[in-house]
């Protein structure tokens, strides 16, 4: 899973952060400080290895974008996507998947075409999108998903 690097704002140390966990408030490993990730979360980007093991795992609600780097729509998608993982941080988990690195899990799923949005609940499946979906309906999935948690 992808980590990102943040500046402590109290005393400048930097921090790596694994992007499945920055929903857990990190604090600074020099001065202990807390921070707020939300100018700097990311998506959680799986890979087939990760995913089944990522769903099992998670302690929120869970939507994962099945895109291809080569795919227009997919790359207009994108950066929604960035925004809405920053918004609902703490509340939803939201990752990707590059089906054309990692093909397995959207083999899986039946995904026949990106992007694909699905949204899981306890490790299954509730809900899905198929192509990319205008931002006030997405945010009604989300809403939805996070209301729903465990």
């Amino acid at each position: 899973m992808n980590t990102f690097i943040v500046t402590c704002p109290s005393c400048s140390g930097k921090n790596r952060i694994p992007a499945d966990r920055q929903h857990l408030s990190p604090t600074c490993g020099k001065c202990w400080a807390s921070f707020d990730l939300r100018g700097n979360a990311q998506p959680i980007e799986l890979t087939d290895h990760e995913f089944q093991k990522f769903l099992s795992q998670a302690t929120l609600p869970v939507m994962v974008d099945f895109y291809s780097p080569t795919c227009g729509p997919c790359k207009g998608l994108a950066p929604l996507i960035h925004r809405l993982n920053r918004e609902y941080l703490g509340r939803v988990h939201i990752a990707t998947l590059n089906t054309s690195l990692h093909p397995g899990s959207a083999e899986h799923y039946q995904i026949r075409g990106v992007p694909t949005l699905l949204f899981f609940l306890n490790g299954q499946v509730v809900d899905q999108v198929v192509g990319a979906p205008p931002e006030p309906q997405l945010r009604q999935k989300l809403e939805q998903l996070a209301g729903n948690r465990r």
